[in-house]
Parts: C-alpha cells; structure tokens; sequence
C-alpha cells in the first residue's frame, strides 16, 4: 500500500528485494554520501575518453544537483526535484518556466528544476537517477516518519525503469510541456545491465569507504541484498564480494558511531549548509540564462554564484576532513587515485589564488616548470584541497606581503612550494618581521583566526587531505618571514625520467 496516490523511490526498491533494512540517521547518511562518490568516480571514468560539450548522460537528483565536478557539469544533463518553498516554479506548476525551454535544453547541458506537490512523500527521500550508455542507476535515502533512514540502489534496469516512470508521472501533473521532452532524452539512454566490471567497481568503492579503522575490533559491518548478490565485512579485514551484473542491494550497517561529537556536528553542519547553497546557486544559473536582464542584474547574479560556489568548495572540504576523520582511513581514500594533469588544475586555480590574493593586497608570483608531468592524486579532490589551503594561507599574512609559488620536480615527486616575503616600500630597507597570526583550535579539526574572524581548518586536518589524495604537506617556520608550506605529489610511473625546465 503506498502511502501516497504515487508511490515513492524508496517503496519502489523495497518491492523489489527481500528487505530494506532501517537504521540510524548517522549510518544511513553514510551510506548515501559514500554511493554518491563513488557513483562520480564511475561517471568521471566512463566519461573521461570523450571531449567536448556534448550531453553524455541525464541525472535526475533531489533537493540539489549532486555532483560539482566541471567535467560532469559539462558532459550530463541534470533535473533538480525539490519542494523548496521557495522554489519559484511552485508558483507556476502547469507553465514551461522561461528558465526551461526547450532550445535550452538541447542545445547543451543545462540545470533544471523541477517542484514537488507538498504532500508527497518523495520531498522526504534524497535521491539520484543515472542515465547513461553504459550503466543505468538509482540510489535512496529515505527519512521515515519514526526518525529512522534507509539507504538503497540498484543497477537493475526494470528497477530504473521502475523508479522514472513514478517520477515522470510527477512531472506530467506538475510540468507535462517538459515531460515529452524529459521523456524522449531518457529513451535515448533507455535502461540496459551494466557490465559486471562496473557493478564490482562501485562495490570495491563502497567497501573502501565504508571501512572502519581496524583498531575498532568490536566493529562488524555488513552491506547485504537480495538473492541478487551480497557483500560481507569480515572482522578481521576479509571481504567477500559476490554480485551479477545487475543487483540492487540495500545497505545494513550495525557499526557503533564514531565517538567524536564534535566532528560529527561539524559533518552534519557542513552538508546542511552545503545543499542550500547548491539550490541558491542552481537558482542563479537558471536566471543567468535568461536573454532580458540588466547588465547590472548578470553583474550581481554572477558575483552570488562565485560566491556560493567558492562556499560550497569550502564545505566540501570540512566535510571531507570530517569524514576521514570519523570513517575510512587515509589509505582507504587512496583507492581513488589516479594518474592526472597537474597542469590542467594549475589554469583552474591559479586566477583564483590571484583573485585572493588581490583581495587582501598581497601579489602573486607562480614560477612553473616548461613541461608540468603527470601525477597521481584525486582529481576530484586536489582542486579544492590546493585553493582552501591558499586562501587560508593567504588569510595569514599581513597586507603588503608576497607569495611566490614555485613548482619543481623532486626525484620521483612534485614539490610544490609557498612561501611568504614581505615587501618594505623602502627598497633599502629590510621589510619587519612577521608577527604569526594569532589561531585558537576549536574542536579536534577547526581553528579560530581572531583578527580576521577566520574559521579554516587547522593543519593537522589539512595534512590528512593531502595524504588522502595521494600527496604530503611539510610546514615550518621561517624566523622572519612566517610559514613555508611545501606539497609533495608523487608523479606517474611514465613521468620519473622527464627532465624538466623552468619557466616564470
């Protein structure tokens, strides 16, 4: 019996498997965060042998777009289902909104939103819908009404199939222009059985990030599903993997939580703060789309998704931070590494270092080696990790200083150097020391910057994220200058024997 006229993802899952186990907010949180990173490394592997801007793929998510990779955001079409109220197409829920058309639509890949009526029960469940050639997908959080959550997915393609058309009769009462359209772009992914490659990819992935720390002996945790396959944690650090190509598996955890309270508030703070934004910025780039806006109306419009996007940047890492912290180990998170062009994140990030630094007076001087090599890290990852750490570092110097930014190999590494100089306006005279910035620690990971009223952070926290994605970060003190912060990426087996000049 549903409990609505349609029924929901999380009952359409559950009829089709033996049981959905229920468990606590914490786990089942988990459980969702952990399927979604490893549902972008498959997304950024089967996407990664094609360039360009064409539409490789249709995601279909609520309350909030879910993956912010640039390579995603390009290549997949994405459907936002919210019942924000302030969602401006609530307003007008039988009208194709200006902000969707359908020349929008298939010229690129753009951001939709879509509303859910109040009453439906869907606005309690977070989910996401993946359509491409090679796989289909579906993942629920569900919140029931006893406070308790459950976490499903399934590759299984009647089961996708299943999962559309309940959301596709949504959109028929509240949007039908858009449902013919919506229609006929997921027919052309229409849902076939992922290669068993995929499946045991995803499942390693999960077994990666669900992993406790081997000191909890006490700690025994079980991933299991129907009849179509099953994975098993073993205390001792077995694991036994057996899945078809095609399974839906909802996820049992009986793990005590992490006690940490701290950190945990601070996970749970950065995702809450973290989804709104994303809707905010959604939002944004919907009106930014339209043809009849003022100059100064794009101007204010464009600065409001600079800054939610470089917030939601700084949650994801407050998030990650905790979430090492209070789960997988450093050498799980390892398993997502991959051989990357430096060079590609450097064109990304260093007009936003630029950007910072102008921001507080200081200048910038990046020196770079003629040819940057390949290293290994995680390119989902490094971006973020090398801007919070600048725009921190940047925060700790006074007005007036200097930062150069050197580049250089280092045998089998990457060295990646910041280092501070204050700059006297008498040439002739040496600039005055450095007074180190004053920082109190707020729990097990933040620190607290009094003149600034920074919250960054601190740098045992930072240091996990650089070995997290496959790097180090060294710090120490230069007596008159402040800290000198270096960053060691290792480089790709194919690229210890390049020589390599210098460039500024």
């Amino acid at each position: 019996m549903y409990q609505w006229i349609l029924p929901s993802l999380c009952e359409i899952l559950a009829q089709n498997q033996s049981s959905v186990a229920e468990c606590s907010p914490t786990i089942a949180e988990r459980q969702w965060r952990v399927s979604l990173a490893a549902t972008e490394h498959l997304l950024l592997n089967s996407l990664a042998a094609v360039s360009g801007d064409t539409t490789q793929g249709l995601v279909l998510a609520a309350p909030a777009p879910l993956f912010s990779q640039p390579k995603l955001a390009q290549s997949l079409q994405t459907v936002t289902f919210t019942a924000k109220p302030f969602n401006p197409l609530a307003l007008m829920p039988f009208q194709m909104p200006d902000a969707i058309t359908p020349q929008d639509c298939e010229v690129a890949p753009c951001e939709s939103v879509l509303p859910l009526l109040p009453a439906d029960p869907l606005a309690a469940e977070q989910f996401c819908l993946v359509f491409t050639d090679k796989f289909t997908l579906v993942l629920v959080l569900a919140t029931h009404k006893n406070g308790k959550k459950t976490f499903s997915f399934s590759f299984e393609p009647e089961v996708v199939h299943q999962a559309w058309r309940s959301l596709g009769a949504r959109v028929t009462l509240t949007n039908p222009e858009f449902f013919t359209q919506l229609d006929a772009l997921i027919q052309q992914y229409s849902p076939v059985a992922p290669d068993y490659r995929i499946v045991v990819q995803f499942s390693q992935l999960l077994l990666a990030g669900l992993t406790e720390p081997e000191e909890d002996t006490a700690t025994r945790r079980e991933v299991r599903g129907s009849a179509c396959g099953e994975l098993n944690f073993g205390g001792h650090g077995e694991t036994e993997i057996s899945l078809p190509a095609s399974s839906h598996l909802p996820l049992s955890v009986s793990a005590e939580t992490s006690s940490r309270p701290d950190v945990e508030l601070l996970q749970a703070f950065a995702h809450e703060v973290r989804t709104p934004l994303t809707t905010i910025r959604t939002m944004t780039r919907l009106l930014l789309k339209r043809r009849d806006l003022a100059p100064s109306v794009i101007n204010r419009l464009e600065i409001i998704d600079h800054e939610c996007t470089e917030q939601i940047d700084r949650m994801e890492l407050l998030f990650k931070a905790a979430e090492l912290e209070t789960s997988a180990p450093v050498k799980s998170s390892k398993t997502q590494l991959t051989p990357m062009s430096l060079d590609q994140v450097l064109q990304q990030s260093i007009p936003r270092w630029e950007q910072a630094a102008q921001r507080r007076n200081l200048t910038l001087n990046v020196v770079l080696p003629q040819q940057l090599p390949t290293v290994v890290s995680n390119p989902s990852m490094l971006d973020r990790v090398l801007t919070g750490l600048m725009e921190n570092f940047t925060r700790s110097l006074p007005a007036g200083s200097h930062i150069q930014v050197q580049v250089i190999p280092a045998g089998d590494q990457l060295k990646l150097q910041l280092s501070p100089q204050l700059l006297s306006k008498d040439t002739n005279k040496s600039a005055t020391p450095a007074t180190p910035p004053i920082r109190k620690a707020l729990g097990q990971l933040l620190m607290f910057q009094p003149e600034t009223g920074t919250i960054s952070l601190n740098m045992a926290a930072t240091k996990h994220l650089f070995q997290a994605i496959g790097g180090k970060l060294i710090v120490r003190q230069r007596p008159h200058y402040g800290e000198i912060l270096t960053i060691f990426l290792p480089l790709e087996v194919s690229s210890n024997q390049e020589k390599l000049g210098v460039k500024s």
